[in-house]
């Protein structure tokens, strides 16, 4: 659990140092995955794009994660 001092010193700082503590972390915890993010790669991601009915697939599945009693 994040303690309160720490957080009331993360309100504290200005944009610039906020997205540094981001950065910061990003970092960290891309080392410590089993395949590592690489910094400035190139990642396929895939779309529904082009590819029909795969959009209102999505919007179920979307739709029933949103019931859900555990969402």
């Amino acid at each position: 659990m994040i303690s309160t001092q720490l957080m009331d010193e993360l309100h504290k700082l200005n944009r610039v140092e906020k997205l540094k503590v981001v950065q910061l972390l990003i970092k960290e915890l891309a080392e410590q995955e089993a395949e590592p993010v690489v910094l400035d790669a190139y990642y396929e991601i895939w779309t529904p794009y082009d590819t029909p009915g795969a959009t209102q697939a999505l919007l179920e599945l979307l739709e029933e994660d949103r019931q859900s009693p555990n969402a």
